[in-house]
């Protein structure tokens, strides 16, 4: 089951590694676990992205780091503002550090490296404005 994942201290350390990565940037990221994963895991992903209303942001700068921990599946999708600006293959690199973390059964340090990475490239091209920004989507791990 997706939920039973993390243990509280392990989701506390996600939701604070979302947070550190948000204070530095208009950016805004977002983890959704899923038990399993019917489809391909980026068109899952990308409704899961609409869901939850990812899209949405002003900056359209959104990052969804989606996992399906039965079916052993994982996507990072960002949105149009931030993809128009990273290198084509940057989603790729990341998913390959965390793929090291989550071959040991460490999906906590796997997930919080990902995080870290993408929010060093969210800071980079969108950088926090303390007069306009404002957190647009839940730091909360979200459940399907």
């Amino acid at each position: 089951m997706a939920e039973k994942l993390f243990t509280k201290a392990q989701k506390e350390q996600i939701i604070a590694a979302i947070k550190a990565a948000e204070v530095e940037t208009s950016g805004e990221i977002q983890v959704h676990l899923e038990s399993h994963c019917k489809e391909d895991v980026l068109d899952r992903a990308a409704d899961v992205f609409a869901m939850l209303k990812m899209h949405k942001t002003k900056l359209r700068n959104g990052v969804l780091f989606y996992l399906a921990v039965e079916d052993h599946k994982f996507a990072i999708l960002g949105d149009g503002g931030i993809n128009a600006l990273v290198p084509d293959d940057f989603w790729e690199g990341i998913k390959t550090e965390m793929l090291q973390y989550f071959k040991q059964g460490k999906y906590t340090e796997g997930l919080v490296t990902g995080i870290e990475m993408s929010g060093k490239a969210l800071k980079k091209h969108f950088p926090y404005d303390p007069d306009t920004d404002e957190n647009e989507l839940s730091d909360e791990i979200s459940f399907g």
